[in-house]
């Protein structure tokens, strides 16, 4: 059974830094086309691809709110992925959710259906 589970998150101010973890286990990085991701739901909106990993080929992506700020990164021995959050802005406040999947068309990253495992979500909150 596959299982998620976040941590790192809580309150900073803008222009601060935050890295998430997030512990994997019922599946190895290894599978064919595995994909760990971030997903974040501000206040009031829907819930938004941020960062996107292929664990097979540490292909790595991006949207474009966070790209150049944010960094996502693994590491295999401990079935970990972590999210490196840099010059925080208020903008970044919200729930924070991992997520993994399979799949070969990288394009799907972003899209919440592609998924079906995703982790309790965590906290993030930005104050200006």
């Amino acid at each position: 059974q596959v299982q998620l589970v976040e941590s790192g998150g809580g309150s900073v101010q803008a222009g601060g830094s935050l890295r998430l973890s997030c512990a994997a286990s019922g599946f190895t990085f290894s599978r064919n086309y595995n994909y760990m991701s971030w997903f974040r739901q501000p206040p009031g909106k829907e819930r938004e691809g941020v960062a996107a990993l292929s664990t097979t080929t540490a292909r790595t992506y991006y949207s474009d709110s966070v790209k150049g700020r944010f960094t996502i990164s693994q590491d295999n021995a401990k079935n970990t992925v972590y999210l490196q959050m840099n010059r925080l802005k208020p903008e970044d406040t919200g729930m924070y959710y991992c997520t993994t999947g399979q799949f070969i068309s990288y394009w799907a990253w972003a899209r919440t259906e592609t998924y079906s495992d995703w982790g309790q979500g965590i906290q993030v909150t930005v104050s200006s």
